[in-house]
């Protein structure tokens, strides 16, 4: 219950986030903005300040902004404003607005990741980061089927506590170290392990042939690394946290192209894909392990937000700025009927799309 609403907390903000960027831009564009809203209607509550009326509603999926004049009819019904009208107004503010909401979405992300990185997160560690980090640790990253280890019951992602052979004890969090120790026991090691804030004690012999680089070695079958948190200066964040959402952008963009091309090659491969559902297992599990992770993936989805809406699906961001474009060359409007019909069709596509992602991810849950 407790991931769920954390997810809705981040979806309401990550939407409201993009929201607020359609409305910034629209008031500086001199449009009139008739509502923004938190959730989505039945309205719960409202106050007017100035022409625009701030509302809460009782879904509680996101938010909204209300332009005047996005639709001629609007503008026939309610004419005294029409100068300030979205479609009255220049094309290039008509795309500058439609483009904030965008924008607004990745200088999120932007600031997730620099706070992220002043706060600091685990990550792998070099070795002569081991004296600096907070919190320390040996971590398992992999288990070889078949061995020591997997016999005793390691699994990937256990942290090891510690780690006793005889008189002899390991309680660092030097991964080399750890290699060295097991390798010179050639009797049982017991090893308290944590996962999840559970501990657990083992016990497993190292075992010669299964290193293939040196046969005569013990090992345990475990593949390790030093993780830590390292936290950047913050007066260096900002800059890291740029760089970081900029090759996050990168990644995701090359991501998405590929996977709607591979749509229309009937080739998709929908197990590398989540929706709502994975989405919000992905939030929860981000929030046990910690704030900095969290916010990390908060803006890996704002990121995703952004350059979903700039792709040129109708009822999409980019979809409108196509249709801004076109009106920007042939010099006129395009038909309001036309338009409806392209956007029905774009959502209709979207929300397929949803439905077959959404049972994909059930699909991994049951499996």
């Amino acid at each position: 219950m407790l991931a769920v609403l954390i997810f809705v907390l981040v979806l309401v903000a990550l939407i409201l986030v993009h929201e607020f960027g359609h409305f910034v831009a629209a008031k500086l564009s001199g449009m009139r903005v008739d509502e923004f809203g938190i959730g989505y209607p039945p309205k719960a509550w409202g106050v007017k300040r100035g022409e625009t009326e701030y509302t809460l509603n009782w879904l509680p999926f996101g938010g909204f902004v209300r332009i005047y004049g996005e639709d001629e009819a609007a503008v026939q019904e309610d004419p005294k404003d029409g100068h300030r009208a979205f479609f009255r107004k220049p094309r290039v503010l008509q795309a500058l607005v439609l483009l904030a909401g965008i924008l607004m979405n990745l200088v999120f992300a932007w600031l997730l990741l620099a706070i992220t990185l002043g706060l600091g997160a685990p990550r792998a560690l070099d070795p002569e980061e081991l004296s600096t980090a907070s919190d320390p640790y040996v971590l398992v990253a992999s288990v070889m089927p078949g061995s020591p280890a997997e016999e005793a019951g390691f699994k990937p992602g256990d942290r090891i506590v510690r780690a006793t052979a005889g008189a002899d004890l390991f309680m660092s969090a030097d991964a080399d170290a750890f290699t060295a120790f097991v390798s010179g026991s050639d009797e049982a090691i017991t090893f308290t392990l944590e996962n999840g804030g559970q501990e657990r004690t083992v016990s497993a012999t190292p075992r010669a042939g299964l290193s293939l680089e040196d046969p005569e070695r013990l090992v345990l079958g475990v593949g390790v690394a030093s993780v830590g948190v390292v936290r950047t200066p913050w007066h260096a964040a900002p800059l890291e946290g740029l760089t970081l959402t900029w090759e996050l952008t990168k990644a995701t963009a090359i991501g998405l192209v590929g996977f709607f091309g591979s749509i229309f090659t009937l080739s998709a491969d929908l197990s590398q894909v989540s929706g709502p559902v994975g989405i919000a297992g992905a939030v929860g599990d981000a929030a046990g392990t910690g704030l900095s992770e969290l916010l990390t993936l908060t803006a890996v989805i704002s990121i995703n937000l952004a350059l979903i809406n700039l792709l040129p699906i109708p009822a999409l961001d980019g979809g409108r700025l196509l249709f801004v474009a076109i009106e920007a060359v042939i010099r006129r409007p395009l038909s309001r009927r036309f338009q409806n019909w392209v956007n029905a069709t774009g959502f209709a596509f979207l929300i397929l799309l949803m439905i077959v992602v959404t049972a994909s991810d059930i699909f991994k849950i049951a499996g």
